[in-house]
């Protein structure tokens, strides 16, 4: 269910990118005076569902952040201790065959879970860079001073990166499952050598 609510946080974001997108479009095709009002509209509509969209986000976040934060640290410590018991079972000459399978996939749903809820948060990183993308790719510098004005409001936002902040700890993506994976791995080894 989480995820549909933020793979709907994309589509807000995809959505202001495609308005602000027609609308600088809208203006460059026919330059009428009855189309001023439609490009500011366009504009304006497309930062609101921006806004939205950042505190859509932002609001789920500080929903789950406790279970999030508790989540984390438990798939990294399930990751670590079935490695653990995975390379246990699987060093042994006599590796018991019932155990192997329910070890393997333990670990396997923990990595999973892990880079899941990582990608997600990926993904909003990349639908929200997505509305600066097509700001700067927009022939911006034609419209009136009045247009520019409202495009440069989103060029200086833009500076600002946005993601999923899980705590305070971490902002949830691609990277940042690597360094949890990396994390998992450094315990397992630290787990191994102890024993």
């Amino acid at each position: 269910m989480l995820l549909a609510f933020l793979q709907h946080a994309c589509g807000m974001f995809k959505i202001a990118s495609y308005r602000i997108k027609n609308a600088i479009d809208i203006y460059i095709s026919s330059i009428k005076l009855k189309n001023k009002s439609l490009v500011c509209k366009g504009l304006i509509y497309g930062v609101h569902i921006h806004r939205t969209a950042m505190m859509f986000s932002d609001y789920l976040m500080s929903r789950f952040e406790i279970c999030f934060i508790f989540l984390t640290v438990l798939s990294v410590i399930a990751l670590s201790l079935n490695t653990f018991r995975l390379f246990q079972i699987l060093s042994l000459s006599t590796y018991n065959t019932e155990e192997l399978p329910i070890t393997f996939i333990s670990t396997c749903i923990c990595f999973i879970y892990m880079f899941l809820a990582n990608f997600t948060g990926q993904q909003i990183i990349d639908h929200y860079d997505l509305i600066f993308a097509t700001a700067y790719e927009a022939q911006w510098y034609i419209t009136p001073l009045y247009i520019q004005k409202l495009i440069q409001f989103l060029l200086l936002k833009g500076n600002k990166s946005f993601g999923l902040n899980v705590g305070g700890l971490f902002i949830s993506s691609l990277q940042c499952f690597a360094t949890l994976a990396n994390a998992s791995l450094s315990y397992f080894i630290v787990i191994y050598s102890m024993q």
